[in-house]
């Protein structure tokens, strides 16, 4: 009986560590393949906030996130200055001459102490990946995260994208 329940407390504890996230994918074309060749433009979101409290750099570390995973597949990916509307976006990746914008929104942003207050961080962006010239979405996922509870300080929002992110743009490449 003693094993029984160290097993069931162990287990307890590993599970309160995990990391969890869920991607939603919406295919608006399902035959979507990049290629290492493809130009991308990646927009920078505004920043994430949660009441009342903005987390400054929230955006830049989204849009350098998604620039990673991109990076990984080709060398013709490039990240804007600054965050600009849609429109602005996809006219700016237009002129620049790159096929594929990618215009990241922050929906959700929740960076808690989660170490003493048990309450996990939480993160949910959207992703479209759209046609610069037709400016139709080819492909969008809302990326969703929390934290385990057993972060020992020191985990943020951010800290949950990059496996999911990575996940989604490595799928576009197959």
């Amino acid at each position: 009986m003693g094993k029984i329940l160290s097993i069931i407390t162990i287990a307890s504890l590993l599970a309160a560590c995990a990391d969890t996230h869920q991607l939603i994918r919406s295919d608006i074309s399902p035959d979507i393949r990049l290629t290492s060749s493809d130009t991308i433009f990646i927009a920078v979101p505004q920043d994430g906030f949660y009441g009342t409290d903005t987390y400054r750099g929230s955006g830049r570390n989204t849009s350098q996130i998604i620039y990673s995973a991109f990076a990984k597949h080709t060398h013709l990916a490039k990240v804007d200055q600054s965050t600009q509307s849609f429109e602005a976006a996809r006219e700016t990746a237009n002129k620049s001459g790159r096929k594929y914008l990618v215009y990241p929104s922050i929906l959700h942003w929740e960076d808690r102490a989660t170490e003493w207050s048990a309450i996990p961080d939480k993160v949910e962006v959207k992703v479209e990946v759209v046609d610069v010239k037709t400016g139709n979405d080819v492909v969008s996922v809302v990326v969703k995260g929390k934290s385990g509870l057993a972060t020992f300080g020191g985990d943020h929002p951010q800290d949950l994208l990059p496996e999911p992110i990575e996940e989604f743009v490595s799928s576009l490449y197959r």
